[in-house]
């Protein structure tokens, strides 16, 4: 092995290992909420970062961990999204039918330019913005942990996008089958509702099942064609970002997109067998917590509390809107 990745190996061990310690710990946690209330309300991938940036607040770290860190906030996080690949299929898409379908991308789609504009409008930057809107109207933090490295976001950005839709995550689950009955909702509706609204498939679980089964699993279904989004907007975003010059195609398109794609082509066609899917989605949360712990340490928590009330704003009126443009859809396709 050459003495410069030897050199390097060893200059990330400090601060990689320090993530892990505090990735491992968020993940102990959120089992011992398990434990309590039967659920957990604060998933292990929120407490990682909550962890780390409380650290990062108490304590001092030398510059001995930079790199560590740096390496876990970014190329982890890169391998995570990759895997992620491995656990969306499109093999369901066909029975959801072509209306609802494209229902669920127009609504997406739709959901993060509003998204986009309100995060401009509360005073957020460009990326913050972005990061919020994707969060929002994919998949919560999966989606901005994906957007995050295209757009160069910063840690401070990822943090507060984070923590605060995380937080949104866990009211929407606790209300939203309150909303059932007050909507005349059925419950085919209410799974189409919350598949469109609610941000994490484990969340989609929980805010459907007190409705019914056909409640879960359209919402799960549902959820998934959301999921797929996440592919053609992060592309759409790197794109984007190449600008006006001519850049290589290796810049255009990011490595750990190209990887996402082949996976989920890979998955779509039964080329990945379901025992490696699981396994690879198992791999892919972990590495994700891991980045997330790394992320919350480069945070100064002085700067999240600055932001926090424009973010809280931000999310509750893109979620609010979101909300908005699902019954619309559900109400148009006639859904009984």
């Amino acid at each position: 092995m050459p003495a410069a990745a030897i050199v390097r190996r060893h200059a990330i061990l400090p601060g990689l290992g320090l993530s892990v310690a505090i990735a491992g710990l968020a993940v102990l946690l959120e089992q011992v909420q398990v434990w309590l209330f039967g659920r957990p309300w604060l998933e292990a991938l929120v407490l990682a970062i909550l962890a780390g940036m409380a650290l990062r607040t108490v304590l001092r770290f030398g510059p001995r961990y930079d790199s560590g860190i740096e390496f876990a906030a970014k190329t982890v996080l890169e391998w995570a999204v990759v895997l992620l690949g491995a656990t969306v299929s499109a093999a369901a898409l066909a029975a959801a039918g072509p209306l609802l379908i494209a229902g669920i991308a127009a609504v997406v789609v739709t959901a993060i330019l509003a998204s986009y504009g309100i995060g401009r409008a509360f005073g957020l930057s460009h990326r913050l913005a972005l990061l919020v809107a994707c969060g929002n109207s994919i998949c919560g933090n999966s989606a901005i942990a994906a957007t995050a490295p295209v757009i160069g976001a910063d840690g401070n950005d990822v943090a507060a996008s984070i923590a605060f839709t995380a937080a949104l995550g866990v009211v929407v689950v606790l209300c939203l089958p309150l909303l059932a009955p007050v909507l005349g909702l059925s419950p085919l509706q209410y799974g189409v509702f919350a598949g469109l609204t609610v941000y994490a498939v484990p969340q989609v679980l929980a805010a459907t099942a007190p409705v019914g089964l056909i409640s879960v699993q359209v919402g799960t279904l549902v959820k998934l064609v959301r999921v797929l989004m996440l592919g053609p907007v992060i592309l759409t975003l790197a794109l984007r970002a190449g600008g006006d010059r001519p850049q290589p195609a290796h810049r255009l398109v990011p490595w750990f997109i190209l990887g996402f794609l082949a996976l989920m082509a890979l998955r779509s066609f039964d080329l990945v067998p379901d025992v490696a899917v699981a396994s690879l989605g198992r791999i892919s949360t972990a590495l994700t917590i891991i980045a997330m712990a790394a992320l919350g340490l480069g945070v100064d928590a002085r700067v999240l509390g600055a932001a926090g009330g424009r973010v809280t704003a931000a999310a509750v009126m893109s979620l609010a809107v979101l909300g908005g443009i699902s019954l619309l859809l559900i109400r148009s396709l006639g859904l009984a």
